[in-house]
């Protein structure tokens, strides 16, 4: 028989049982989709955070204090302590590596922010200008915080743009003194839209001179220093300068942790692609449920077709011949399925953007690749034992039969 042939006595007895073959349709189209908009979603997790952390800079070797190795049992770690603080001196002391070409001192808490009667609650930032280049921040007018000496407890601020509509509304803000905790502060800039940053959200920002924020919240200590290396080959000098400045500075001792934006975005990377894989595995499990579906039904299905089985042998048909007929046939339910299943999935993953558009939910080719072949190959193989026992059949009984 021709292909053209095969294909034309597939879709005939596929339509003769209208219902049957909806069910299967429906049962593979769904197997598919899944673990296409499974795998999407995923993929679209993965890459947020890929572009979250390049928001946060290139380059980037992040210094906290307290050392992951020997902190994790002692008493201190259980009360949020850690041996020493990193310091103002420390941060300096950074600065004037080889391997540096930027570095921003952090402090973050959370104070009440007022302006002529309104007021609310916003998370505050301590830092110097070099923040603004380190953190990609976009300003959207006036100006950001001065290049000055990071000890210098200046009173100005830079109001995120939500901070600034909700106490401004369409007054321009440049030049007025709002109430930050307890003190007196002059706004000199806003900030643009930014959106969230590693789960900050920068509409919601103040941000003061470092030196500032530690008298604002009563501490010496830093959050984090953010250290930017010249380019990528400096990032491993970068890391062995922290170390050894350090050590001298704090007694022989380098008790910071020392992160590179690498390291971080790698440990990321692999974590999504476990829950990729995982899920879409899950996902598998419901097309290997449909060419269950597709083995019982086709056996049914073999069972009221004997005398048309018989009728093609008794006119020369060969075993390999009524194999290919009803393996064809489950194949080609497959590929429907299939396609139909493609088309929900990025139907699925279309929609999820529009729900959430920071989440690109694209489905990356190797999970289209596999779902489409993943349901031909469950066709195939749950085809084999219908075909086989078709195929089996004596023509002489099998019309006596019908």
């Amino acid at each position: 028989m021709r292909p053209l042939d095969v294909i034309a006595f597939s879709l005939t007895s596929l339509g003769s049982n209208r219902v049957r073959t909806l069910l299967m349709l429906l049962a593979m189209s769904i197997g598919v989709a899944a673990v296409v908009l499974l795998t999407g979603i995923g993929n679209g997790a993965r890459l947020y955070i890929v572009d979250q952390f390049a928001s946060l800079g290139t380059n980037l070797v992040i210094v906290i204090p307290g050392r992951a190795e020997t902190a994790a049992n002692t008493p201190a770690t259980l009360v949020g302590e850690t041996p020493r603080d990193l310091t103002l001196d420390d941060a300096q002391a950074l600065s004037r590596g080889e391997p540096v070409r930027r570095m921003a001192p952090i402090n973050i808490g959370e104070l009440s922010i007022s302006w002529r009667g309104r007021e609310r609650q916003v998370p505050l930032l301590g830092s110097t200008a070099s923040l603004l280049e380190i953190h990609h921040l976009r300003l959207e007018r006036g100006s950001f915080l001065p290049e000055e000496d990071m000890e210098i407890a200046r009173p100005v601020c830079v109001l995120g743009a939500k901070v600034y509509r909700e106490l401004f509304g369409r007054e321009n803000a440049l030049g007025e003194l709002v109430r930050l905790g307890g003190f007196r502060c002059r706004v000199i800039g806003v900030l643009g839209s930014e959106g969230r940053s590693l789960g900050m959200d920068t509409e919601e920002l103040v941000v003061v001179p470092v030196a500032f924020a530690q008298m604002l919240l009563n501490t010496e200590g830093l959050f984090r220093i953010l250290v930017e290396a010249r380019d990528p080959a400096a990032i491993a000098r970068l890391k062995t300068h922290i170390g050894v400045t350090i050590s001298k500075r704090h007694h022989g001792e380098e008790d910071v942790t020392i992160i590179t934006q690498d390291s971080v975005l790698a440990t990321f990377d692999k974590i999504f692609k476990v829950l990729t894989l995982t899920v879409a595995g899950i996902a598998a499990i419901s097309l290997v449920v449909a060419g269950i579906l597709i083995m019982n039904v086709m056996l049914m299905a073999v069972a009221q077709r004997t005398g048309e089985i018989g009728l093609c042998k008794a006119l020369g048909a060969s075993q390999l011949q009524i194999m290919v007929l009803l393996v064809s046939e489950a194949l080609l339910l497959s590929a429907i399925g299939g396609l139909l299943g493609l088309g929900l999935g990025f139907g699925g993953a279309w929609a999820a953007v529009q729900f959430y558009p920071d989440l690109q939910a694209a489905p990356p080719p190797w999970a289209i690749a596999a779902a489409f072949s993943t349901a031909l190959t469950t066709g195939f193989v749950f085809s084999l034992l219908p075909a086989r026992r078709a195929a089996r059949l004596d023509p002489i009984q099998a019309l006596a039969r019908h």
